[in-house]
């Protein structure tokens, strides 16, 4: 496979990715707050397609993602870097998050015993904690650390790599004794996708133009001879 191929395809495996996960938080609308067990169940018969369609776009999104990250380490030549490994290492970690919390998300529908809604909600919310505390950060900081030793991608992509890993961290830390995670910062974790979309479409606008200059000097060379 060609450099400029896996470009290409590794970027549209991070927009797609993108694309899975808004659709899966637009499709899969949250319970309602304080609800109970009985609330909790009817909300599960109400929505019980929806959620389970958007747990499966939300389990393969940030596989999508995570494998577009894995593909600018390899661009970097950072495989056997430090940062290349934790970037590899926090993406392990971020996938293993999004399942777990995917888990619950397909066990709260199971009415048997009447209490698993509740138990499954109280769950989310705690698998939530670990996203901002060790999840995100374990991605977003090694990877911008390879962007900004490498020319994949232009640098301000891995400063902001770094701000993103750093503000995850910080708000896991902040909200650590809220047991639910107030709404803002739930939000919050929306603006990775962000960060992901712009990446993935500047490696494909760089692919076209190398592929472009590529061409150029080749006609050029031909001209001479």
């Amino acid at each position: 496979m060609s450099t400029r191929l896996f470009r290409i395809l590794s970027a549209l495996s991070g927009i797609v990715g993108v694309i899975m996960l808004i659709t899966s938080f637009s499709i899969n609308p949250g319970p309602p707050s304080n609800a109970t067990s009985a609330q909790l169940i009817a909300f599960g018969n109400q929505y019980y397609t929806s959620i389970l369609w958007g747990a499966w776009l939300q389990s393969v999104g940030p596989l999508l993602t995570v494998l577009f990250a894995f593909a600018i380490v390899c661009l970097a030549g950072a495989t056997t870097r430090l940062a290349g490994w934790m970037t590899m290492f926090g993406g392990a970690i971020l996938m293993m998050v999004s399942l777990v919390e995917i888990v619950f998300y397909m066990s709260a529908l199971d009415s048997n015993p009447a209490t698993m809604a509740l138990i499954s909600g109280d769950l989310i919310h705690a698998v939530q904690h670990l996203y901002f505390i060790v999840a995100a950060p374990a991605l977003f900081l090694p990877l911008g650390a390879v962007i900004l030793g490498s020319q994949v991608l232009p640098r301000v992509f891995g400063y902001l790599a770094l701000v993103l890993g750093a503000a995850f961290a910080i708000l896991g830390v902040v909200f650590l004794y809220n047991l639910t995670l107030p709404a803002a910062v739930l939000a919050f974790a929306g603006i990775q996708t962000l960060w992901w979309l712009a990446a993935a479409i500047t490696l494909i606008i760089r692919a076209v133009k190398a592929s472009d200059t590529a061409s150029v000097k080749e006609r050029e060379l031909l001209v001479k001879a």
